[in-house]
């Protein structure tokens, strides 16, 4: 059982930067891939980025590519994601999710487990 919780959301203006984070609990942490996902309202969840289980392999949706950033420490059995020139098409809740397989994956639904969201908002 993996519990996660993700913080460091807030309020930015467009060009601006945030860094999300994400907290696991457990002792395998390092064994999961992980992933960001992002929810906007009246919209289906989407895949943001992934990061191995080494931190070694990453992989970025198309509308991020070059301004975020996915990384992980499992020292500290935790996640990030630095966001920088910020747009307000990036606002949305944004997820963490643990995938078990320790594969990189971009689906929603293939991942075990799942933060409650925190919100990022971005204004123009």
């Amino acid at each position: 059982q993996v519990q996660l919780v993700e913080s460091g959301g807030g309020l930015v203006q467009a060009g601006g930067s945030l860094r999300v984070s994400c907290a696991a609990s457990g002792r395998t942490f390092s064994t999961y891939s992980m992933g960001w996902f992002r929810q906007a309202p009246g919209k289906e969840r989407e895949f943001v980025a992934a990061i191995s289980p080494s931190g070694r392999n990453l992989y970025y949706a198309d509308s991020v590519k070059g301004r975020f950033t996915i990384s992980r420490d499992n020292a500290k059995n935790t996640m990030y994601l630095q966001m920088n020139s910020l747009k307000p098409e990036d606002t949305a809740v944004y997820y963490c999710a643990a995938d078990y397989s320790g594969v990189i994956r971009t689906v929603v639904v293939v991942y075990d487990y799942w933060g409650q969201g925190t919100q990022v908002t971005v204004s123009s």
